[in-house]
């Protein structure tokens, strides 16, 4: 304690004695930062002409790498529609049971079911796998009669 205060007291007697001594400051002139008034971005020179040539030459060999897309061919087993054509395929013969007949439709329609066809040829396919439900469903009729 010094002359009958506390250290506290002490410094904020001082703090104020300190503040009531400086004037006050001057707040109707804006703040500025000096240096920071102009831009941080350096001038850029044009290009020269070599980079324009070389750009574009860049540019137009890496459009001629891209190749047309070739057009689509319709897989030859779906051209064979016919009733005919789908039974050859399935190979349904009288010894087949009613498993062994679910197993030939799955494995038929794994490759032919439209829904892994190209849209472009969904009809075929859609045709081939209505055949082959129609005669696999009456061959599994033939069986349970």
């Amino acid at each position: 304690m010094l002359f009958g205060q506390s250290i506290f007291q002490s410094v904020l007697e001082r703090l104020k004695a300190e503040n009531e001594a400086t004037p006050e400051a001057d707040f109707s002139v804006p703040h500025q930062i000096r240096g920071l008034n102009s831009s941080f971005v350096a001038a850029s020179l044009a290009p020269a002409a070599a980079d324009a040539t070389r750009t574009q030459q860049a540019y137009q060999d890496h459009m001629a790498e891209e190749k047309p897309p070739e057009p689509k061919r319709m897989p030859p087993h779906l051209a064979k529609i016919r009733p005919e054509e789908v039974a050859l395929e399935l190979d349904i013969n009288p010894a087949d049971t009613v498993a062994t007949l679910a197993e030939k439709r799955r494995a038929f329609a794994k490759a032919n079911h439209p829904d892994g066809i190209d849209p472009l040829f969904r009809d075929p396919a859609t045709i081939r796998m209505t055949t082959a439900n129609l005669l696999i469903d009456a061959a599994i009729r033939r069986l349970q009669a």
